[in-house]
């Protein structure tokens, strides 16, 4: 067979995409195919949905030092890259999971409010800036998206300080989780009983969020939540 009549399609890559100014997001691994992506913008869509980002994803960046890709052509196999809508990419320590950001350090620029609701909604601002949660009554809670086997669990910081507003509670968890189903209506216990206030929330507990639909009883604890003991707890409190 003539060799002109084998056209090798370009090598699978696979890449890594973080949520930009996320430090919790652990990525989400993304197989560039050019035989599926003909362009970038398709790529990107792809990105947005993988990722669940709340904003179409139109820009990436490389993770340390924030260098823009223009094209299909410049993701490497096996790299990392920062998913942006069209914010200024946030520098973030995001190969580790934001571990070092929330942990002895009050940079006011890795622990920013996202404009486009990945961190912390403003009812939550004295949970923000600082190196000890604890110092400040501040706790958190781990949610689920509800019927969605496929994305880790997002943190939810809450403030024993700060009055909690359960409607703007809510506008936060439509933020986060973007459920396809649109907003969230209603916060449900893994056992699928529903959450009617704040004070019912417990420090460390799984939650699962959901919208419109009835509650989906999944095993989102068994499937998502790592097997090893020490990391079945919050990791990113002190």
């Amino acid at each position: 067979m003539s060799s002109r009549g084998l056209a090798l399609a370009p090598p699978a890559k696979n890449v890594v995409v973080y949520r930009n100014g996320d430090p919790f997001f652990p990525g989400r691994k993304v197989v560039v195919n050019q035989r599926r992506f003909l362009t970038f913008e398709a790529f990107l869509n792809e990105v947005t949905k993988s990722i669940h980002a709340p904003l179409a994803v139109r820009n990436l960046y490389t993770p340390r030092h924030g260098h823009r890709v223009a094209e299909l052509g410049d993701l490497q196999d096996g790299c990392h890259y920062v998913a942006a809508g069209f914010e200024k990419f946030k520098k973030l320590n995001y190969l580790n999971h934001g571990r070092k950001e929330l942990r002895g350090t009050r940079n006011s620029e890795d622990l920013q409010v996202s404009t486009s609701g990945w961190l912390f909604s403003p009812i939550f601002h004295s949970c923000r800036n600082t190196g000890s949660s604890h110092a400040l009554g501040c706790f958190y809670c781990s949610v689920f998206r509800n019927g969605d086997l496929l994305s880790p669990p997002f943190p939810l910081p809450l403030s024993k300080s700060t009055p909690l507003q359960w409607d703007a509670l809510l506008a936060t968890l439509t933020e986060k989780a973007n459920l396809r189903s649109g907003a969230v209506n209603k916060l449900c216990r893994l056992d699928g009983t529903q959450v009617s206030g704040g004070e019912e929330l417990v420090n460390g507990d799984y939650y699962v969020a959901v919208g419109n639909e009835e509650y989906k009883k999944l095993p989102y604890f068994e499937l998502l939540v790592p097997q090893d003991s020490a990391c079945r707890t919050l990791w990113y409190i002190d």
